[in-house]
C-alpha cells in the first residue's frame, strides 16, 4: 500500500508536458475478484487512448504513451497486491502508480495537467492513523484509515518480554496470571499501576524502549496513536513512547485476538473526532461568513479567487465534475454542453478550483455532496 504525502501531490502537480493522463480504478485487495481489476483497467485504458485521439495524437504516439500502463495488464503479481484503489499518472515526463486504501469511481481523464481531486480525501479528514496494540507477549502495528487497515511487518521490533530481555517465563507467568481478558472497549489512559506490577516494573519499562525505538521509523510522527492492550500496560508504553501524537484514550482489554479491521473500527471512533474537528469549525466559518463576501458556494465567485490565491478553505464533492474551460485572464467560464463525459479540450473545473487552492496553500476537502455547505458541487472561504 502507497502513502500519499502532500508532497507527492505537490509533485503531480508541477508542471508536465502534456497530455496527462489519470486513471482512478476501485481495487479488489484478494480473491477471485481480483482477475477484474485488470479486466476493468484495461477498459479504463481504452477510454484514455480515445480522449488522446480526440486530441489529435496519432494512434501509434498514444500507444508509445500509454505502453508502461498496458504492461501492467498482464502482471499479476502486480494486481495481487492491491489495496481499495489504483491512482495511475502517466505524462511524457512521469509515470506513476499509487495504491492506496481509498476505493475510487472508476475514472480516467485526460487533460494538460494531472487530475487529482479524488487524492483529496487522503490529505484531510479521512487521514491516516496507527494502531498499537501491546501486550508482554506480542507488539502489532496497524496502519490504518477510516477506510483501510494494514498490518505491518516488524522484522527488527522485539515482539516479547522475553526476546527483548531472555527468558523471563516465571515472573511474567507469575504476573501475567491474573490479566483480565475482557473484551475492548474505549478507556481513558491513566498513570497509576495495578496488583502485581511493580514485581516486572523496571523489565517492562526497558521493553518498551527497547521496542519503542525500533518502533519508530514505522511510524509518521504527524499522525495519531490508538494503544490497545490490557489496561495496566497502555501508561506505561505511553510514558516511554518517543511519539509525540499518542492521544489519551485507548482500546482496553485483550486485543491479541481481534484482526486488523476489528481493530480499526474500534480505534475509528476515537480518532474521527479528531480528523473531523477542523472540518466542522470549517463548516461553521463558512456560515459565519455568508452575506459578508468571505464565502461563496457559485464557480463565478471561487475560480478567480483560487487562481488568485484567495482561497482559505474550499469543500468539493466528490464524484461530482463539471467540465468546461476556464480562461484566468478574462475570468470567462465555459461550460461543455454534454456533461457526461469528457471532450477535448475541457477540463473539470472542480478539480481546477481544488488543485489552484491547494497550490496556493489553502486547504480542500473532498467530502459528499450532501457534506459540502449548502450541497453544492462546491463551497469556498476566501481569505480576503
Amino acid at each position: 500500500m502507497s502513502v500519499l504525502s502532500r508532497d507527492e501531490v505537490q509533485t503531480l502537480l508541477q508542471p508536465s508536458s502534456s497530455p496527462c493522463v489519470s486513471i482512478f480504478l476501485p481495487t479488489f485487495r484478494a480473491g477471485a475478484e481480483t482477475q477484474q481489476n485488470p479486466i476493468r483497467f484495461k477498459n479504463l485504458l481504452r477510454t484514455a487512448e480515445e480522449r488522446l485521439a480526440d486530441l489529435g495524437m496519432r494512434p501509434a504516439e498514444a500507444e508509445e504513451l500509454m505502453e508502461p500502463a498496458r504492461r501492467l495488464v498482464e502482471d499479476g503479481d502486480f494486481w495481487q497486491h492491491q489495496s481499495d484503489g489504483l491512482a495511475l499518472f502517466r505524462s511524457p515526463d512521469l509515470f506513476q502508480t499509487f495504491r492506496l486504501p481509498l476505493s475510487f469511481s472508476e475514472l480516467s481523464v485526460v487533460e494538460d495537467r494531472f487530475h487529482v481531486k479524488p487524492l483529496f480525501p487522503l490529505l484531510s479528514g479521512d487521514g491516516r492513523f496507527y494502531i498499537v496494540a501491546i501486550s508482554l507477549k506480542s507488539i502489532r502495528l496497524i496502519s490504518a484509515t477510516r477506510h483501510s487497515a494494514e498490518e505491518i511487518d516488524l522484522p527488527d521490533v522485539p515482539k516479547s518480554l522475553n526476546e527483548a530481555l531472555g527468558d523471563l517465563t516465571r515472573q511474567f507467568s507469575q504476573f501475567h496470571a491474573g490479566t483480565s481478558a475482557k473484551a475492548v472497549g474505549r478507556s481513558p489512559i491513566f498513570g497509576g499501576h495495578g496488583g502485581g506490577e511493580d514485581d516486572l516494573k523496571a523489565e517492562m519499562q526497558q521493553f518498551f524502549n527497547l521496542a519503542d525505538k525500533a518502533l519508530q521509523k514505522y511510524l509518521d510522527r504527524d499522525c495519531p496513536v490508538v494503544l490497545a492492550g490490557v489496561e495496566y500496560l497502555l501508561p506505561r508504553y505511553k510514558e516511554t513512547t518517543e511519539h509525540p501524537h499518542v492521544l489519551e484514550e485507548g482500546l482496553t482489554g485483550n486485543a491479541e485476538g481481534l484482526s486488523a479491521t476489528e481493530l480499526r473500527d474500534l480505534a475509528w471512533e476515537i480518532v474521527e473526532p479528531l480528523f473531523l474537528e477542523e472540518r466542522r469549525r470549517a463548516v461553521e466559518r463558512y456560515g459565519d461568513s455568508l452575506g459578508t463576501g468571505r464565502a461563496s458556494a457559485q464557480r463565478e465567485d471561487i475560480l478567480p479567487a483560487a487562481h488568485e490565491g484567495r482561497v482559505d478553505t474550499l469543500f468539493v464533492a466528490r464524484g461530482v465534475r463539471l467540465w468546461g474551460s476556464y480562461n484566468s485572464g478574462t475570468r470567462e467560464i465555459l461550460l461543455q454542453e454534454n456533461q457526461e463525459r469528457q471532450e477535448a479540450g475541457y477540463e473539470d473545473l472542480i478539480d481546477l478550483a481544488a488543485v489552484q487552492t491547494f497550490l496556493h496553500g489553502g486547504i480542500v476537502f473532498a467530502v459528499e455532496q450532501q457534506e459540502v455547505p449548502d450541497g453544492q458541487a462546491m463551497a469556498a472561504i476566501f481569505r480576503y
